[in-house]
């Protein structure tokens, strides 16, 4: 059979993603491209690999088999490239980064000075929910990981490299917005509006009620910072979020930042990675860059 490198990265990003349209995406091609690619592959091999029902996307006997052999081997073929690269001294080659979802409002500010500093080096850059984030992390997909709260019990590396300070907000019209200093335990009769179980955010403030022996009423619990500004816009509810989720807020009349006490909660952004996991000339380069412009990260009002 001749198959090429480039079907194998295909079929990979479609079969891990389940989505051609994902694939595309991430591999900066077009869906007809990624298709044809699939097509080609699939008639090498002789048997289908993928079936497509609706928009689902599903993975044949033989395309199991093909998935977890290229899997491995593809990743393997990364570290022989990024170790010729590494001896020639070149900083060119692919960089993975995962990160937690509010990394979104400040991430990209920082990838495109770097990526046309460095043009020879691909970023690849997964959003996604923590918990995501961590399994990711365990099965060490990719090259660095960023995220709010390292996660305890494994054995990784940590350096933060941004203040990532909490806020309460509230709708403007709340009976709290023009107090000043508010106890922290006067918010214990109010009601709040959370992300899911696992979030970073989450996790710091139920400790912190519950170092304080404060109720936490948590009322609803919304899948992005997008949903809960828009919440407690409406009056369901207060909310803790990081700082940068509010910057160029377009919502700025109908929110605002109540001043308790202890508040701005001070946390950080940190990157983390596998403790002794090897690293390549791209992500020493990638953090050096990360520690040397960060006020590109700055939040912006």
């Amino acid at each position: 059979m001749r198959v090429t490198l480039r079907q194998l990265r295909t079929f990979e990003a479609v079969a891990r993603l389940k989505s051609f349209s994902g694939a595309a995406g991430e591999m900066h091609v077009s869906q007809p491209t990624v298709s044809k690619q699939i097509k080609s592959l699939q008639e090498e091999i002789g048997l289908p690999l993928l079936e497509q029902i609706g928009k689902k996307v599903f993975l044949t006997e033989a395309g199991q088999e093909l998935f977890s052999t290229c899997s491995d081997w593809l990743n393997t073929w990364s570290r022989f490239e990024q170790n010729i690269a590494d001896l020639k001294g070149m900083k060119q080659g692919t960089l993975r980064i995962a990160s937690v979802t509010t990394t979104k409002y400040f991430m990209p500010r920082i990838l495109g000075p770097f990526c046309a500093q460095y043009p020879g080096i691909d970023i690849i850059l997964e959003v996604m929910n923590r918990d995501r984030l961590l399994e990711r992390l365990g099965q060490n997909t990719d090259d660095l990981y960023i995220m709010g709260v390292p996660p305890e019990g494994m054995d990784v590396e940590a350096e933060p490299f941004l203040d990532n300070p909490l806020v309460i907000i509230a709708p403007a019209s709340h009976p709290l917005a023009k107090h000043k200093r508010i106890p922290l335990k006067k918010l214990g009769k109010e009601v709040f509006l959370m992300r899911e179980q696992g979030s970073g955010t989450r996790m710091t403030i139920e400790r912190l009620f519950t170092e304080r022996n404060i109720p936490l009423n948590i009322k609803m619990e919304l899948g992005s910072n997008e949903a809960i500004k828009q919440a407690v816009a409406g009056g369901l509810g207060l909310a803790i979020l990081s700082q940068s989720t509010l910057t160029l807020e377009p919502m700025k009349s109908e929110l605002t930042t109540l001043n308790v006490q202890g508040f701005p909660l001070m946390r950080a952004w940190y990157m983390v990675r596998p403790k002794g996991k090897p690293l390549s000339v791209v992500v020493e380069t990638f953090q050096q860059y990360l520690r040397e412009h960060v006020e590109l990260l700055a939040p912006r009002s």
